[in-house]
């Protein structure tokens, strides 16, 4: 089985960026030095460069667009629920006029 993924502080994400991008040194150089995939800090310094400092909100904690995205589901799962039950309220109450 291969090892559980490794949890990173926001910092910890900041900092390896900020080796990259101030300091100069290669994605591969970094990654190597810190035992990073080169892959995640490219994804790392992408997130960071797209939403600033909103990137790495952590667990359990969304940024705006995730959470409104959250909201909306919540509220379209109800309104289908209410919508359903007013669906089998009417059948039953046809049917017992007939």
């Amino acid at each position: 089985m291969g090892k559980p993924p490794r949890k990173h502080s926001r910092e910890f994400k900041i900092e390896a960026v900020k080796q990259v991008v101030e300091q100069g040194r290669t994605l591969a150089a970094v990654a190597d030095g810190l035992g990073l995939n080169a892959n995640l800090l490219s994804r790392w310094k992408r997130q960071l460069e797209e939403e600033g400092v909103v990137a790495f909100p952590g667990k359990g904690r969304q940024n705006e667009t995730d959470a409104e995205v959250t909201r909306l589901k919540r509220e379209l799962a109800t309104a289908l629920q209410e919508r359903d039950i007013l669906k089998n309220w009417s059948r039953r109450a046809g049917a017992s006029c007939g």
